[in-house]
């Protein structure tokens, strides 16, 4: 499962001038650069649903013309909610109600196909308008991929693998997206980011490759060398941190099956086989901190019913994590 927030998080962190440059000029003219301190995350109960939500990225600065503060906050948002409008007011509420100053809400919509979203929550009678809350938006699938290869800006490369193009526009992304890359001469630090953000989103086919790597040869000579030492390196490196990845996971997964053993042996020893018909949903859970917060709150439960309960409620955040 792709962690879309960790992504974003990592590319707007690492760029966040550049970011607001790209999507928001005129804001980034104001802000003054040399004040911003990330802050850390903010979680907040949900009083009605009762869950906790957690917001993505706050980030403290300052105005060029005013000493006044800002606290920029951005949402990445990978999945569609009808209520996400309403959401982003809420946090802002509590956002405000914390720091008391003025605050710029940013919602960055990532999703696979293009949605008309809302950029604002309104309360209103027939009579009078209660509450008129706006927040920026920036929707990449309608935004026209070949609008931004001129830009000399990382996150527009990066971002070129989730903005709006046909599928057999695919290898002309890359393509451009390589030549981007080359041209802003990062450290390779940076690179790195870049292009594993890009080919997490744009992943091409063995044809497709092919056809890459004939329009590479066809450009200039100096332009086709210095693409392909750089894929050479980048694809040195992922090899690298796809082995890596892959011990990592098989020592998670052989935990992960050691721990759901010895909850049903746990659960056979203690309350018998009455909760036989509850195994199915143990062999589906594959995330190892809710299975280790399922173990330990086993061990304190007394009786059947709550065993019952707190397997069906981890198998129950297992299928949202799923959703997501």
């Amino acid at each position: 499962m792709i962690d879309h927030d960790r992504l974003f998080k990592e590319l707007i962190h690492t760029f966040f001038d550049e970011f607001m440059a790209l999507f928001f000029p005129q804001i980034y003219e104001a802000i003054d650069f040399n004040h911003v301190v990330f802050l850390s995350e903010e979680v907040f109960t949900d009083i009605v649903e009762g869950e906790k939500r957690r917001v993505d990225m706050l980030i403290e600065t300052r105005l060029k013309e005013q000493p006044a503060l800002i606290i920029v906050h951005l949402e990445a948002q990978a999945y569609y909610q009808t209520a996400f409008a309403e959401r982003m007011f809420v946090y802002f509420s509590r956002l405000f109600e914390k720091y008391r100053c003025r605050i710029l809400p940013i919602a960055v919509f990532s999703y696979d196909a293009a949605k008309e979203e809302p950029d604002a929550f309104r309360l209103e009678f027939p009579f009078m308008r209660v509450l008129d809350f706006q927040f920026k938006t920036v929707e990449l699938r309608k935004n026209n991929w070949r609008d931004y290869i001129k830009q000399e800006n990382p996150v527009a490369a990066a971002l070129l693998s989730k903005m709006g193009y046909n599928e057999d526009e695919r290898v002309q992304v890359k393509k451009e997206f390589l030549r981007m890359l080359i041209r802003l001469e990062l450290d390779p630090a940076k690179i790195h980011l870049i292009a594993c953000f890009f080919d997490t989103y744009l992943i091409l086919n063995e044809a497709e490759k092919r056809q890459l790597h004939k329009e590479i040869t066809l450009l200039h000579p100096r332009e086709e060398e210095r693409i392909m030492e750089l894929k050479t390196a980048w694809e040195e490196d992922a090899e690298l941190a796809g082995k890596l990845k892959g011990k990592i996971e098989g020592k998670i997964e052989g935990r992960l099956e050691g721990m759901i053993e010895l909850i049903r042996k746990y659960m056979a020893a203690h309350f018998g086989e009455s909760l036989h018909d509850i195994h199915d949903q143990l062999a589906q859970l594959t995330n190892l901190e809710l299975v280790e917060q399922l173990a330990d709150r086993l061990f304190r439960a007394s009786r059947p019913d709550e065993a019952r309960k707190l397997v069906e409620d981890t198998y129950e955040a297992q299928q949202k994590l799923n959703r997501q």
